[in-house]
């Protein structure tokens, strides 16, 4: 009976994402050539840890994983210290984003030429793909990244210095003119030492240089040093704690955050949607749904089920 209804949910349908395992859909009969013939125009995306092929297709997919194997924890952490995990699940994020590209780009096609297709998403791919320049750089020029905590591998001043008041402030001069107010606005004359005249030499020399900043930045606190900052043309930013994070007068002048009510928690918070339109509200109208809460609905509206048939799907399991 489930079966039964993913097939008429199916045929009725724009879009259908899983993340089973390779297979396991095609097992119950919802793989993408079943439901295919249902519904031409379907949209299919199948979101998976390493791809519906290939050595690794029967692994489940973890994010940390992914970022271990793919090659983002080998560049990031301290300059001398172990691999580290990025805070949040990048990895997964950024797969869902590129799924996200995906199917709205083959909803577009459809509408062109009336067609539906077939979507693989993966974490592992995702992840490689995520390495950008530093991939370009192994393939074409054989460059082997490492780890450089908050530094830059080519930039320098570009990292993280710790303020009188044990905070951390990132600083980054990304030309010579950048750096030569960075030294003004920090009342130091670094820049007429040709030995950091220019970024070529401020990385030749850039342990000198850093320890002599370092020791500038912790004469003031990141309170005078942003006042310092104000105005400056060079890109510089606290390491907030996530208290500062909301209360931080862009993040609030931005309205990452909503509130709405929810049937169990009351008045929750959630963030808002990054992307704005001009004339849209994309904030979240609605809480996270509790589990199964929207599942009558559903079966309701599209499939025209009654409360007898509700209520023996509940009673053998089907549903919750």
């Amino acid at each position: 009976m489930s079966c039964s209804c993913d097939l008429q949910i199916a045929a009725q349908c724009d879009v259908f994402i899983e993340n089973f395992l390779p297979g396991k859909l095609k097992s119950y009969g919802l793989g993408y050539e079943d439901l295919s013939v249902l519904n031409p125009g379907l949209v299919y995306c199948s979101v998976t840890g390493y791809g519906p092929s290939g050595p690794y297709k029967t692994r489940g997919g973890y994010d940390v994983i992914a970022s271990a194997i793919g090659g983002m924890m080998h560049i990031t952490g301290p300059e001398n210290g172990e691999p580290c995990k990025i805070g949040t699940a990048m990895t997964d994020i950024s797969t869902g984003l590129y799924a996200q590209g995906a199917i709205l780009a083959a909803l577009f096609r459809r509408h062109r030429t009336g067609r539906g297709t077939k979507i693989d998403c993966n974490l592992l791919s995702t992840q490689v793909a995520n390495l950008v320049n530093l991939g370009s750089n192994f393939l074409n020029a054989g460059t082997v990244p490492r780890r450089w905590g908050t530094a830059h591998e080519s930039i320098v001043p570009y990292q993280g210095f710790q303020t009188e008041d044990g905070q951390n402030l990132i600083v980054g001069a990304g030309s010579d003119e950048q750096f030569i107010s960075l030294c003004r606005r920090m009342a130091v004359d670094y820049y007429e030492n040709e030995k950091f005249a220019s970024n070529k030499a401020r990385v030749a020399n850039r342990v000198e240089l850093i320890k002599l900043l370092a020791s500038r930045f912790a004469e003031e606190t990141l309170e005078e040093w942003l006042a310092r900052f104000a105005t400056a043309k060079f890109p510089f930013g606290p390491v907030n704690t996530f208290a500062q994070v909301f209360a931080d007068p862009q993040v609030r002048h931005n309205d990452m955050v909503s509130e709405v009510d929810h049937k169990k928690a009351g008045r929750v918070r959630l963030l808002n949607n990054p992307v704005t339109f001009k004339d849209c509200n994309l904030a979240p109208r609605l809480p996270p749904p509790l589990l199964g809460e929207h599942t009558d609905a559903v079966l309701r509206e599209y499939l025209k089920f009654d409360d007898n048939s509700l209520s023996d799907l509940r009673s053998s399991g089907v549903i919750s």
